[in-house]
């Protein structure tokens, strides 16, 4: 059993939405981070998570099953349980997110400037 994750996992101020590169949808990085460490349930994810909605980590979720990243364990029984887990596909990418994020965290003042700056032009 993993131990539980970290409410605290991400940075409220997540650089995930600065990042320009992106694959299958705004929430499947971290959603793979989450379970870099073996299979979790929907409420352990939505711990660390707690900014997503439940609509959209159901729909991350089903996207990188549909992508053959993550892969959906039904447990049958009187206490029904589902867990999520990574493929073999999936924790390839584990890799690349890290470069990603390790990317993200050098450039995290120019991401934020750049961003300011072209709301800052909208506005004008």
């Amino acid at each position: 059993m993993p131990t539980p994750l970290d409410p605290d996992m991400f940075d409220p101020v997540c650089p995930s939405t600065l990042m320009p590169l992106r694959f299958s949808d705004k929430w499947a990085g971290l959603v793979i981070r989450c379970l870099e460490d073996g299979p979790r349930r929907f409420s352990e994810l939505r711990v660390p998570l707690r900014s997503v909605s439940a609509q959209s980590l159901t729909t991350s979720l089903r996207n990188l099953q549909r992508d053959g990243l993550v892969v959906r364990t039904e447990w049958p029984g009187p206490d029904r349980s589902v867990e999520y887990a990574l493929t073999p596909l999936g924790r390839s990418m584990l890799p690349v997110i890290e470069a990603l994020c390790e990317w993200g965290a050098e450039h995290w003042d120019e991401l934020l400037d750049a961003r300011e700056a072209s709301t800052a032009a909208r506005t004008a």
